[in-house]
């Protein structure tokens, strides 16, 4: 069996283009802190939704890292609730 090399991401491997990637990297860095801050506060779907402004199937969906069912947007809002500031970065390095 010959070895995998990986690339930067599971989302480079599967061959999305770069601003699919970029995309996709960027939610699920945001779903992955929303999931951190539930556990953190030890909610359960029910209060996360609640709090959330959202129902416990979106969380479980979350949960589940259904990331096509989640803008950008919407997963700001819910960190923004949830008291958890979001800062861009965009770095304006050439790529070699």
């Amino acid at each position: 069996m010959k070895p995998h090399m990986t690339k930067n991401s599971v989302f480079d491997d599967l061959g999305f283009n770069e601003a699919e990637t970029v995309n996709l990297k960027m939610r699920a860095a945001l779903m992955r802190a929303i999931e951190e801050e539930i556990e953190k506060r030890h909610l359960t779907q029910v209060q996360a939704s609640k709090l959330l402004g959202v129902t416990q199937p979106r969380i479980s969906d979350l949960r589940r890292g259904k990331m096509h069912l989640f803008t950008i947007d919407m997963l700001i809002n819910m960190l923004a609730k949830l008291g958890k500031p979001v800062h861009l970065v965009i770095d304006d390095r050439i790529a070699a």
